[in-house]
């Protein structure tokens, strides 16, 4: 790699709706930059990114990769993102990690869900970015309706630079509205756009400058240069957003848009210094400061190891070098420094601010670890990840496999933070989290591949809680004579429903000493057993106050165990009585989809017992807030892409507990009791 300034270093994402052509695109950014010698397909499996087998085989990009290249003076390094929605959790890292964004549009489908979904994370990054709108060579592309769209949906700071020459079967070329390139060979409704473009450009450069706006204002016009200056300014300062388009495949426009990431797209300069985690602290970046970087992506590979995917914002870095792991308090070594171009690899001498580089073999470094010079520690803020929507129980098919199938998903998970791994506290079932159902599928396909462990899989268990709905009152005089010293306990207790929320409350109010004050402990501790049990459904009891009031003792024969069994007893008999029910948990479901799909999502979610709360408009797309419960939404992610042909989303949170229905508990009840009766059984087989 040459030896670049940090003027001249430009980074970038490429993000958008799932089938937009960022893959294709890649491509065809190194291809002009002659990298490569040709442009891949996606169909045919021989694009740079898709290379993973996974990848060929479903036509998706699964996760992020990086490119990069030279054109005109810059060092240019991409990471190109998936844009199916189960692997959202590597746009928001690849975000995290750039100076500017390429944001593709489909001019056949226009902005999708997808694209409002990327556009709302680049703006919680105050990202500047361009849009290439692509495929203006497919039947069905209009140019003109989706840069309308663009503009109502992302604003009329959207100002499109490149016109297709000729559309769908004849597009031929672009043309530059800055330079005047091909303008003469535009026709039809395209050309007589020029002028009403020419004047959104104009507008949108002068307000990025006051003196440039002075100088529209008075004089109605501005130079060529000074256009540009307006442009570049906006861009960086994310007031403009450029829109560039054309077709990846066909390699129409796409020097135009490296053309302008290369002149126009913020440098680490132009971003400025970086805020770290300590307000008074930030970082230069700078060559020749400190080295600090953040760990941005990680890699499990089962042949080349750990891969570690470093952004660098300041300082210079060589093979060889020991560094401070400052999330970690340890030291690590980077060994060989590599770039990437999909698969394919370069080691290079160094690497400074600006730079994204993958190391291998680092030792203990991961996700949103933050290296430095261990004579200047500081530390970048974490990337934070949206929570998991799909979760399946997982248990090895074979017995045996336990510890491989836990170490196995442990290492996976380690590459991906938005899979999570955990034995339910309630439930006790190790559950894995997703974003979605593929998403799930291929972390147990590479289980199967790289640790050769077969799972079965389930719906998880539904943590449903019990509680009581009115006062009661329990009690249990325990006595067991068994020749030798008896057991002996009496316990007086009264219930009544807790505030939600408020868990358990225990009352001591013997008086007199009935119980011995060394007794009352152990009737707690019974009490808070029987809870964890439950009475109805074995499920735990929750918002319960119970109150001790009275009972006796047997010098001789009185325990604490005596009494804790006789605190459980008389606690289940005042339950009996005291209406107990069954709550289960409630998700605030957001679901978002074209507006045409609103009837039949809102008929989707009346069906699994949802109570729709609000409807919103976020441009074309509809939001849809409505509260679900858990154990009606497992196959939700999948039903919702059939239903929107994949152009729905969704995002879920927890709410709150609230009661069953009493048929549906019913079923609950009974289905509970058949698994208790079953394990017992078992139990029983197996003893003899």
């Amino acid at each position: 790699m040459k030896n670049f300034e940090v003027k001249d270093t430009r980074n970038f994402a490429i993000i958008s709706h799932g089938h937009a052509g960022k893959t294709t695109l890649a491509d065809a950014l190194l291809f002009n930059a002659g990298v490569t010698s040709r442009i891949g397909s996606v169909e045919q499996g021989t694009t740079i990114c898709d290379f993973d087998d996974d990848e060929k085989r479903r036509q998706i990009s699964i996760s992020a990769k990086l490119i990069n290249y030279e054109w005109k003076g810059k060092v240019n390094f991409g990471i190109v993102t998936p844009g199916y929605t189960d692997f959202f959790g590597d746009v928001i890292s690849s975000l995290h990690a750039v100076d500017g964004a390429v944001i593709v549009v489909c001019g056949a489908n226009g902005v999708e869900v997808g694209t409002q979904k990327v556009w709302k994370q680049a703006n919680k990054r105050n990202l500047p970015r361009m849009i290439f709108i692509n495929k203006l060579d497919k039947e069905h592309a209009n140019y003109i309706s989706t840069v309308d769209s663009i503009r109502s949906i992302f604003g009329v700071n959207c100002v499109p630079i490149t016109l297709p020459v000729g559309l769908n079967a004849s597009l031929s070329d672009v043309a530059n509205l800055f330079t005047g390139t091909n303008i003469d060979k535009l026709s039809g409704d395209i050309a007589g756009k020029v002028n009403e473009y020419k004047v959104m450009i104009e507008e949108a450069a002068a307000e990025s400058d006051d003196s440039l706006t002075e100088k529209y204002l008075n004089e109605g016009s501005l130079t060529p240069e000074e256009l540009v200056q307006g442009l570049r300014k906006g861009l960086c300062h994310n007031t403009i957003v450029p829109i560039f388009c054309g077709s990846a495949e066909k390699n129409i426009g796409v020097k135009e848009l490296m053309d302008g990431i290369s002149e126009d797209m913020p440098s680490p300069e132009d971003r400025g210094e970086i805020v770290t985690t300590e307000e008074d602290k930030t970082i230069k970046p700078d060559k020749k400061a400190p080295f600090s970087a953040f760990v941005f992506k990680h890699v499990v590979d089962p042949h080349a190891g750990n891969l570690t995917y470093l952004r660098i914002y300041s300082g210079t870095v060589v093979p060889n070098t020991e560094v401070a792991n400052v999330t970690k308090g340890s030291k690590e070594k980077i060994g060989n420094i590599l770039t990437l171009n999909g698969k394919d690899t370069k080691q290079v001498d160094s690497a400074s601010a600006g730079d994204i580089i993958v190391v291998a073999k680092m030792k203990s470094t991961s996700y949103n670890n933050t290296l430095t010079d261990s004579s200047n520690k500081v530390e970048l803020p974490n990337i934070e990840f949206g929570k998991p929507l799909v979760s399946l129980a997982v248990r090895p098919k074979a017995k045996g496999d336990e510890e491989k199938i836990g170490t196995g998903l442990h290492k996976i998970t380690e590459e991906d933070p938005t899979l999570i791994l955990a034995r339910h506290p309630e439930t006790k079932e190790l559950v894995i989290s997703g974003m979605g159902d593929l998403h799930i599928e291929i972390a147990f396909d590479r289980l199967r591949k790289r640790y050769g462990v077969e799972i079965e899989t389930s719906v998880p268990k539904v943590a449903y809680k019990e509680t009581i709905k009115k006062n009661a009152e329990g009690h249990c005089k325990y006595k067991k004579q068994s020749g030798g010293k008896g057991q002996y306990g009496e316990v007086y207790i009264k219930i009544e429903p807790l505030e939600k929320g408020k868990a358990f409350e225990f009352v001591d109010a013997i008086v007199g000493g009935s119980i011995p004050k060394n007794y009352i402990p152990a009737v707690e501790k019974g009490i808070i057993g029987a809870m964890g049990e439950g009475v109805l459904s074995g499920n735990k009891m929750v918002d319960v106050k119970v109150t001790l009031y009275d009972g006796s003792f047997h010098t001789v024969d009185s325990s604490e165990m005596a009494f804790k069994i006789a605190g459980s007893k008389a606690f289940k008999e005042a339950c009996e009585k005291a209406n107990l029910i069954l709550l289960e948990p409630i998700m605030t479901v957001d679901v978002y989809v074209p507006g045409k799909f609103m009837g039949d999502i809102s008929g989707l979610l009346n069906s699994k017992r949802g109570r729709i709360m609000g409807m919103d408009d976020i441009g074309d797309i509809k939001k849809i807030t409505a509260q679900v419960p858990i154990a009606e939404i497992h196959k939700f992610a999948t039903e919702l892409r059939s239903l929107t042909g994949g152009q729905g989303t969704y995002e879920m949170d927890f709410s709150h507990y609230e009661e069953v229905p009493a048929q549906i508990a019913q079923k609950v009840i009974e289905l509970s009791k058949k698994e208790e009766e079953a394990h017992a059984h078992a139990h029983a087989h197996a003893k003899e």
